[in-house]
């Protein structure tokens, strides 16, 4: 049996959030696998978004509910579970 690790997509995220801080947010609620936020290629800052993934989808989901369209850092952001990324052409 494999352990199913539950990917959650956070948008609107301040620019001065870390990864660190949104690990730190989501770690109230279980064992978080990793946090990234995106950043432009170029600038190196942060594209407003990130994903985190979580080891347990009981703790996921109740982050989910709990972290949706919260303040954090003077922003509502915007949590839900990540949708597969989709192949560009």
């Amino acid at each position: 049996m494999g352990v199913s690790i539950l990917n959650i997509y956070v948008g609107n995220i301040a620019w001065g959030m870390t990864e660190d801080d949104l690990e730190a947010m989501f770690a109230e609620f279980g064992s978080v696998t990793s946090a990234n936020i995106i950043a432009d290629k170029y600038s190196g800052r942060s594209r407003g978004f990130g994903f985190v993934e979580m080891e347990d989808d009981a703790a996921a989901e109740a982050a989910i509910e709990a972290l949706n369209e919260t303040e954090q850092s003077g922003r509502a952001i915007r949590v839900n579970q990540a949708k597969p990324r989709e192949d560009r052409d």
